[in-house]
């Protein structure tokens, strides 16, 4: 689903029938302007998403940027100005701000966490724990806040996990079926990652997965084990940290000399950031406001 459709779902969810509250108070011709205010600290995302809706309710709508996507802002910040018909603007306000406080609370809580990584090389990847039919939105907030994506979905990247090995047969029968994916496959780009679960699997991979594995998965190994498994793969395969990895230990994580942490918290687990937006009608004696 595309951003159009989106829009136009999300508009058709909320408006229906038409604003009755907006059409029974004012007058179809009051015009008037809005700001959106910041109402915390964060990295601010959505803007283009803003401008989009904007559009698509009224393109007569005069927009002024004050603030870009990936800027830090804070409380007293104004994102953006929009001056037309007051019911345009009203009928527009609840989704701009719900998609704009979303999107920002993802970028900010990705910052804070790309923050505690900083010197070191270890990047914060984001994972499909993501809310349906916004995925494409939620992970471009993640690189708003300086994470990087993981796979948009099934169908970019191979991660062989614990259900797919374990249905296959074990770690052999695995590189088998990859051997045959590769052959068939020769000019494919996609990458693939292997999830391992312990030191057997880990041997496995590294005794047979040359040419055929591009990243491994450590699952849920404690941060002794991963520093020596992060060693005995010693650059020869990249390699990513994953489960239970939060904002108290991600530190701990990148020091292992891991490549990348997966933090699914990232798209499930954050506080939208608080924002709203005032409407000043037009002075119907002067051109002021």
């Amino acid at each position: 689903m595309n951003l159009d459709e989106i829009i136009e779902n999300a508009l058709n969810e909320d408006i229906g029938e038409g604003d009755i509250t907006s059409l029974t108070l004012i007058r179809n011709e009051t015009e008037g302007k809005a700001r959106i205010k910041v109402k915390d600290r964060g990295v601010l995302a959505g803007v283009p998403v803003a401008e989009k809706i904007f559009s698509r309710v009224d393109p007569s709508l005069a927009l002024t940027l004050y603030k870009q996507d990936g800027e830090r802002v804070k409380p007293g910040d104004i994102v953006l100005e929009v001056l037309g018909n007051i019911h345009s603007i009203l009928a527009a306000e609840r989704l701009v701000l719900n998609f704009m406080q979303r999107l920002s609370g993802i970028a900010t809580l990705t910052s804070l966490m790309v923050a505690r990584l900083k010197g070191l090389n270890t990047r914060v990847l984001d994972t499909r724990k993501t809310t349906p039919n916004l995925r494409e939105l939620e992970k471009y907030a993640v690189r708003m806040g300086g994470g990087v994506n993981h796979r948009m979905g099934l169908y970019d990247m191979m991660l062989i996990k614990d259900n797919h090995v374990d249905i296959a047969g074990g770690m052999i029968p695995v590189m088998i079926a990859l051997q045959r994916y590769k052959a068939a496959h020769k000019k494919s780009d996609i990458k693939v990652e292997i999830e391992v679960r312990n030191f057997d699997e880990l041997t496995d991979v590294l005794e047979h997965g040359e040419g055929l594995v591009d990243r491994i998965m450590l699952d849920n190994f404690s941060l002794r084990d991963l520093a020596d498994a992060v060693a005995i793969i010693d650059g020869n395969f990249e390699t990513e940290a994953s489960g239970g990895i939060n904002m108290a230990n991600v530190r701990e994580y990148g020091e292992t000399g891991v490549d990348f942490v997966s933090v699914g918290a990232l798209t499930h687990n954050f506080r939208s950031l608080d924002m709203n937006m005032k409407v000043v009608l037009k002075s119907i004696f002067s051109d002021e406001w």
